[in-house]
């Protein structure tokens, strides 16, 4: 169970500030062809306002690929659909069969547990603060022991150049 909970971990991306899952990949764990799940949700659009469902852009598709270091996304026509945790639960009422119904309880588990981690980790955010101000006040104290270098090293480049007496045989 872990390892499915990981796996779909794996297929939840942020995209427009939202956690989704492609289409493409619900298709893959409810074991339907991905044109039929799409129109599934075309057919009842009044079930997935923009919140719940999205279709990417192109340049959004080329950052995912590019975040995922794929050349290619199986070679699909059409720009995938996102669906967000409520998109998803809508979109279970929908898919009745029970690989449907299994996947989507675990799904949703997924989205309930990566919910619960960031909720626990929420003192994660005052400690990058406090690191954020440490490191704020170490690039403070070292540009300013910077700054005296540069200011030592131009100092000594800007000292007329001692004029030395040639020792030896002078012929003038």
């Amino acid at each position: 169970m872990t390892n499915n909970l990981l796996t779909i971990q794996n297929m939840i991306y942020e995209i427009r500030g939202l956690k989704v899952m492609l289409d493409s990949d619900l298709a893959s764990l409810y074991q339907v062809e991905t044109k039929y799940l799409k129109r599934t949700a075309k057919r009842n659009l009044q079930r997935f306002p923009v919140d719940f469902m999205f279709q990417l852009t192109q340049s959004e598709l080329s950052n995912l690929r590019c975040q995922n270091g794929t050349s290619s996304w199986g070679g699909s026509r059409y720009l995938p659909y996102a669906f967000t945790e409520q998109g998803i639960a809508m979109l279970s009422g929908l898919l009745n069969s029970e690989i449907a119904i299994k996947a989507n309880i675990q799904i949703m588990r997924t989205f309930v547990q990566l919910r619960h981690y960031v909720l626990t980790k929420s003192d994660t955010n005052e400690q990058i603060a406090e690191l954020r101000k440490l490191l704020m006040l170490y690039i403070e104290k070292n540009d300013k022991r910077v700054n005296d270098i540069i200011i030592a090293l131009n100092n000594l480049i800007a000292q007329p150049k001692p004029t030395t007496k040639r020792i030896g045989f002078n012929t003038e």
